[in-house]
Order: C-alpha cells, then structure tokens, then sequence
C-alpha cells in the first residue's frame, strides 16, 4: 500500500513540475528581418514587408519629370480602416524614413507644424534677439501630398467538429501620391498580404 501511495505521490508532484517549467518565463531576442508570427494578426514583420513592397517600387518609379529639383512630400498618418487596433504611425515613419534616406525627396514635418508655430510667436514677443528670430512666411511648400489607407478582411472557418480552429486574414495597404497644385493621382500601389493560422481547440 505504501509502494502505491508513493508511486502516486511521485506521478503528482512530476505533473506539478512539468507545469511550472511550462509556466517559467522565458526571453530571447529575435532578428527583425525573420518573419515571426503567433497567429494571423498584423504584427512587427507584416510592416517591414509592407513598407518593402511600397517604397521600393515607388524609388524605382519615373513618374516624375526629370529635373534638378527635389520634390518635396508631406505624407499623412496611414488611415486604419481595419477592425484591429493598429498604430499605423509606425508604417507613416518607416516609409517617410526610407524615402528620406534615399534622398530622392524631401519632406515637410507635418507634425511639427503646431510647434513650430509656437516657438516662432515664442520668438517674437521679445524674448529672442531680432536677428534671431525666425521669420514667418518662409517654410517650404509641399509639392505632392503621401497618403495611405490600410483595409483588412477576416474570415474564420464555420462552426462544426474539428480539434483545430483556422482562421484567415488578409490585409491591403493602399499608397497614393497627389499633386498638390493639380489634385491629380499622379502614383498608387498596393501592398498584400494574407495569412492563415490554425490552433487547436483545446490548449493554452
């Protein structure tokens, strides 16, 4: 009876191990440019591959006529039409930041502008020297405006039996650049991506 009773209590405190070391928190650092995804969501790999897809076809592009004259851009925060709750901020700097390094374009600091505005009424009440200060009605005016708007579909396998769940995603991010003067389209693509993700029915 002993031999069973110590058999038994063995079993119980081995399950109670494997739990805890399943339940230890663990950390390692992951390369950014391996794609890396824990289910169909939009995550840190769907946006370098989307900003990729974007920007290198527009660097490639001759839509623009040849001078010496560097366009300057003003690019709008990418609008979130998705049912998530993505920071597409992070898309809006990545593709400004590419762009910029290329030095093909320049940019207007769109949201800068209220601050810049401060500090020069700051200027002129008399706290900086004359000479100093900035004067108004010198910045630069943007050329074509940047724009985007990132759209996802979901769809999720019917109710039945099954011991997984899968679920599909696919996600479109749309650029478009618009001559300021004209109001005319004078660039757009499109950036895709779909996933698909299964998990079992019962896990954790």
């Amino acid at each position: 009876m002993n031999k069973i009773y110590f058999k038994f209590l063995f079993f119980i405190v081995g399950i109670f191990s494997l739990i805890l070391c399943g339940c230890s928190a663990t950390t390692r650092n992951i390369n950014i440019t391996d794609e890396v995804h824990y289910d169909a969501g939009y995550d840190f790999s769907d946006k370098k591959q989307i900003v990729d897809k974007l920007v290198n076809p527009l660097l490639l592009s001759t839509f623009l006529p040849s001078s010496a004259k560097k366009p300057i851009l003003i690019i709008y925060p990418i609008a979130n039409e998705t049912s998530e709750h993505i920071n597409t901020g992070g898309i809006t700097d990545d593709i400004r930041m590419k762009l910029l390094r290329n030095g093909k374009f320049r940019f207007i600091n769109k949201g800068q502008r209220k601050n810049i505005e401060k500090e020069i009424q700051y200027q002129n009440k008399g706290y900086v020297a004359p000479f100093m200060r900035i004067e108004q009605g010198r910045q630069l005016g943007a050329d074509y405006i940047l724009s985007g708007t990132l759209r996802s579909i979901a769809k999720k396998q019917p109710k039945h039996w099954r011991l997984k769940r899968k679920e599909m995603i696919y996600y479109s991010l749309d650029l478009t650049l618009t001559n300021l003067k004209t109001a005319e389209i004078v660039y757009a693509d499109q950036a895709e991506i779909a996933r698909e993700a299964s998990e079992p029915i019962i896990g954790w």
